[in-house]
């Protein structure tokens, strides 16, 4: 991994990076009026995720803006202030902004993703699975996606959360806190899994039979109200460009990686596994997703039922099929 202090160092810095977000309008804009002009789109992102490849190809309409964001949660908390109209996500962050009361529509998703998501462990201590880690340190970013793989973990291997000790950290003091041993595993996702890949370092489980680990576009009421030609033309571009790189992976390969910060082979690992089309909203998603959120709210790890489905909107969906 690039020689990997340099890289991951730069790649941590990048990733913790979080646009301050700005302040809401104090007045709900007006629907957008037939003929007239809508402002630029406002785009949250996270490094890597399928925005990612849209910014750098610059294949964005003019005027388009761009807020980077270390985590879902933390995007969502930039729609809530107002400061971006549209971001993607991974499956956990919209149930945790829901139950925050945060106001958004989910208007688009991608095809499963299982393999982007795993379980690291150190070689050395000789775990074989993760029944194995009862009694142990498991860090994990809380509200991110790996926050549902751990509860389908636990639920796999007959166990509550109260049987690990469990340590929510963000990527950037995760991974040093996993190097060092301060914690026995670390549940993370791509590029950060990839970049932790390293001799020594194992793949005690992944996503896959558990998880479908999806990506959701989130939308804000007031852009869908305002800007919705804007919305349309950007999810047509993120569709073309997607598909883009899916025929083309070394050319993704080779565009991703600096804007990444990251080596190409590490980039590549990442993106043979993660890199998936994009997918139409329906009411089967929306039910996944419920399902997702009734689990959480089981687990008592967010206050109350969260009416997860009704948020999703597909007056878009005709694109993304």
């Amino acid at each position: 991994m690039r020689r990997l202090s340099v890289a991951l160092t730069g790649v941590l810095v990048l990733l913790g990076t979080t646009l301050a977000a700005g302040c809401a309008a104090d007045k709900e804009p007006a629907a957008a009026q037939p003929g007239a002009a809508e402002e630029p789109l406002r785009v949250g992102y996270q490094r890597f995720g399928g925005l990612s490849l849209v910014k750098a190809r610059k294949a964005e309409a003019a005027g388009t803006t761009w807020s980077l964001f270390e985590s879902g949660p933390a995007l969502t908390e930039g729609i809530k202030a107002g400061a971006i109209d549209i971001g993607q996500v991974g499956e956990a962050p919209p149930i945790f902004a829901a139950a925050g009361k945060i106001d958004f529509r989910i208007i688009g998703t991608s095809k499963p993703v299982p393999k982007g998501e795993a379980v690291l462990v150190k070689a050395s201590k000789g775990y074989t699975s993760f029944k194995d880690l009862k009694g142990k340190k498991v860090a994990l970013n809380k509200g991110s996606n790996v926050n549902w793989l751990l509860v389908r973990l636990l639920e796999a291997n007959g166990m509550t959360i109260k049987d690990i000790d469990v340590q929510y950290l963000k990527p950037a003091d995760a991974r040093p806190a996993f190097d060092n041993d301060q914690v026995d595993a670390w549940i993370i996702w791509d590029p950060y899994f990839s970049l932790a890949e390293t001799p020594g370092v194992k793949v005690l489980v992944d996503a896959t039979g558990l998880a479908d680990n999806r990506e959701y576009l989130l939308v804000s009421p007031q852009a869908l109200k305002s800007k919705p030609g804007r919305i349309r033309e950007f999810l047509k571009t993120y569709r073309e460009v997607t598909d883009w790189g899916i025929a083309n992976p070394e050319e993704r390969v080779k565009i991703l990686a600096p804007e990444l910060n990251i080596p190409e082979d590490v980039a590549r690992r990442a993106l043979d596994r993660s890199a998936q089309p994009l997918a139409a909203i329906d009411p089967a998603i929306g039910d996944e997703l419920q399902q997702i959120a009734d689990g959480f709210t089981e687990l008592q790890l967010i206050p109350g039922k969260v009416d997860i489905k009704g948020r999703v909107d597909e007056q878009f969906s005709d694109i993304l099929r």
